[in-house]
């Protein structure tokens, strides 16, 4: 039983640190003004991202195979990991064919980032409380 305590322990923490990524990148969307900075920053930590996500969505396998049960928790978790995946990279799409002298598209991708990165955090917290409630 040891063994499913430290993989619980090791998945809450890497939803943690997960959490502290998405909050790092909608801090750099709010701060950074220039856009190939942000851009470079950005392009930076979405690798980074997505392995924090493959390490939540790993442990959770293993603790959900351990367990040996399916519930509702784990029936959410598996489409919030998906869609965190899939509009991450969606934003990712959108920054990478900005041109460095389109300043109405970098202020489009801006707004488009804090909402994402916000919709990101909303949804991981969610989740998160859901997974506590139940």
């Amino acid at each position: 039983m040891e063994l499913m305590g430290s993989a619980v322990v090791t998945h809450v923490y890497a939803i943690y640190v997960f959490l502290l990524i998405m909050f790092f990148n909608l801090y750099s969307v709010l701060s950074i003004n220039k856009h190939i900075k942000l851009a470079k920053r950005l392009k930076f930590m979405t690798p980074i991202y997505h392995l924090s996500n493959a390490i939540v969505m790993y442990t959770g396998a293993i603790i959900a195979a351990y367990a040996n049960t399916f519930s509702v928790t784990i029936a959410l978790m598996i489409p919030t990991s998906i869609f965190l995946m899939v509009i991450e990279i969606k934003r990712y799409k959108k920054m990478r064919v900005i041109k460095s002298t389109d300043t109405k598209l970098q202020e489009e991708f801006r707004t488009y980032a804090k909402k994402i990165y916000t919709i990101e955090i909303a949804v991981l917290i969610l989740v998160y409380i859901i997974s506590k409630v139940f």
